[in-house]
């Protein structure tokens, strides 16, 4: 059973920062006061708490920093911004002089550290009116229990693109990454060994000096102003281009399968109920979401009819089979059954318009895409032929180019790149020479494309023994990552060390969990075992994602935490890769 959702992970932890260091430090009994958002600190309450949470906090209006607002001077203002100097002009126009203050005083918190420059604008303009300035050193969004975003929607263009001119953006979004990734340790109170994958680029290396450097810096000057030591905990730092495969392949576990085949946006998905338009939330709030999102969906299928026969068979409301008619009656009949049902109505139809999708083109696909990925069938037999494998995919006139595309890079990966006659020639008979760039330009993320590289691919551990389906049988290779770092067996000169290696990292502690310890000792376990941090440069996908989730409880003692720039969908990334080699001014930047 999922936890209950006060305790889940780092959602939890940041919500406990931000109540501590901001509104316990200017909270007053009985005193009610409005609070200030930009667009990024919006995001990171709205990934952390909901407005009853606010409201217990004495806040009693959320306003939008950037917006005109009518002055309340006879409340007091809570700003939470990022420390840039577009929010911090919108603050000093609200305090522009005595007479004009918007509100009676300022609270000012800071999501990372301001710079000088910024903080002497305030100081000289009206700093009668601040009351507190403080930094608070959050400056990621939770997006799950063990998941976190920097929501930088352009470091995949500027980390990866050729078009020069792009240095001085690049070195920015590199020092900005770094600072928020000290936050992320900072918050999980980690000062963790620094790692990086040493291929196939050097963004990975760079990132991971520029990480430990700050992390130097932050705990020399901590409040008790003692140096932190190395904790028990690592930080490994990869380059995108580290596993292509998983990015374009059609995965099957749940949530990776909707948002790969359905338009969910902003987590939310649109669907048909009892005739009327919905909407759905999915987020973990939703315990049966938190229960289903990484199962296959063919066990979901099975489990969400089971679920709703459960609830109406205990309270004897229905008899027989249940259709999604026959829910609705019982819902309007039994209000407080309503909640209940209607989560299981949404992932219910969320399964259907799945299996849609899957049903209409996807199936055919996924073997060849196993084949391909794997080098091997389902029965084991090694692929002697990838083109011959291919073909039937690229005949298929029902299929879309999207998925066309995704078939021939698992052609290309699966063969360590091809030739400029042989790719010339797929790329013409699939007619897509308008979208190719989205096979060219994975070279520029180290990916060997054209030509055919001569190094030989990562071996890859044997799991032909777990049980698996056959369209599922490719695992991730963060999946390896995150098992040979617990288990100390990562190369040292594939995976050097930017610092010391952490005094004792207890991955081997994490083997012996495997034998089921005693319930008793698995939190303690959990509170006082390592943490293995990772971030992937250039976006991390949903399949990857889960992974942080299985080797947690794989492991009890070792806990995951995985976070990149953003969070990618197959579809997403091929758009961004197609525009790596055109001028920025061409390319916009939308927030995942």
């Amino acid at each position: 059973m999922a936890p209950p959702v006060t305790e889940r992970g780092l959602k939890s932890v940041v919500w406990q920062k931000i109540k501590t260091t901001v509104f316990d430090d200017c909270k007053k009994e009985g005193e009610w006061k409005i609070m200030l958002l930009d667009e990024f600190t919006t995001k990171l309450l709205a990934s952390c708490c909901k407005m009853t949470d606010l409201l217990e906090e004495g806040i009693t209006v959320v306003e939008n920093i950037y917006k005109n607002r009518e002055p309340v001077r006879q409340m007091k203002a809570l700003y939470f911004i990022s420390p840039t100097s577009k929010s911090i002009d919108c603050f000093l126009r609200d305090f522009a002089s005595k007479s004009e203050n918007k509100y009676k005083a300022a609270y000012i918190y800071f999501t990372d550290f301001c710079p000088d420059s910024l903080f002497n604008k305030i100081k000289t303009s009206c700093s009668k009116s601040v009351r507190r300035c403080k930094e608070i050193n959050i400056s990621f969004i939770p997006h799950e229990s063990q998941v976190y975003t920097l929501n930088v929607p352009d470091a995949f263009y500027y980390c990866y693109s050729p078009v020069p001119g792009n240095t001085s953006g690049k070195d920015a979004i590199m020092e900005a990454m770094a600072e928020q990734i000290v936050t992320v340790c900072a918050t999980l109170d980690e000062n963790p060994g620094v790692r990086y994958k040493s291929k196939p680029l050097d963004n990975a290396s760079k990132l991971a000096q520029l990480v430990e450097k700050k992390l130097e810096e932050y705990y020399k000057i901590d409040e008790k102003s003692l140096i932190k030591g190395k904790t028990h905990s690592q930080l490994l730092i990869i380059d995108r281009g580290f596993d292509p495969v998983s990015t374009v392949l059609h995965e099957l576990t749940f949530q990776a399968m909707a948002y790969d085949l359905l338009p969910i946006e902003n987590d939310t998905y649109k669907y048909k109920a009892d005739g009327k338009e919905k909407e759905a939330v999915l987020e973990e709030d939703d315990d049966l979401w938190v229960r289903i999102r990484h199962r296959h969906i063919a066990v979901v299928l099975e489990e969400i009819p089971k679920l709703m026969k459960e609830i109406s068979s205990t309270k004897k409301a229905t008899e027989g089979k249940l259709s999604l008619s026959a829910l609705t009656q019982l819902m309007k009949k039994l209000p407080h059954f309503r909640k209940q049902i209607t989560k299981q109505v949404v992932h219910l139809n969320l399964a259907e318009d799945c299996m849609n999708k899957f049903k209409l083109n996807i199936e055919k696909l996924c073997k060849t895409e196993q084949d391909l990925a794997l080098g091997t069938d389902a029965e084991g037999q090694k692929v002697k032929d990838a083109m011959r494998v291919l073909l039937p995919v690229l005949l298929n006139k029902s299929l879309e180019n999207c998925d066309k595309i995704r078939a021939i890079l698992l052609y290309i990966f699966s063969i360590n790149g091809t030739t400029e006659e042989n790719l010339d020639r797929l790329i013409q008979n699939v007619k897509i020479e308008n979208e190719s760039d989205m096979i060219r330009n994975w070279s520029y993320l180290g990916v060997p494309i054209v030509p055919q590289s001569q190094q030989g691919k990562p071996s890859r551990k044997d799991r032909s023994a777990e049980e698996t389906f056959q369209l599922s049988r490719w695992t991730p290779f963060i999946k390896d990552i995150m098992e040979d770092a617990i288990d100390n067996r990562l190369d040292s000169k594939e995976w050097p060390y930017c610092s010391q290696c952490p005094a004792v990292w207890n991955g081997s502690g994490a083997v012996s969990a495997r034998q089921k310890p005693r319930t008793n000792y698995l939190e303690l376990d959990r509170k006082n075992g390592s943490k293995l941090i990772i971030f992937v440069i250039g976006g991390i996908t949903y399949s990857e994602m889960r992974c942080a989730y299985e080797i947690s409880q794989a492991y009890k003692s070792c806990e995951v935490i995985i976070g990149s720039t953003h969070i990618l969908t197959p579809k997403k990334l091929l758009d961004d890769i197609k525009m790596l080699n055109k001028p920025k001014d061409k390319v916009s930047f939308k927030d995942e």
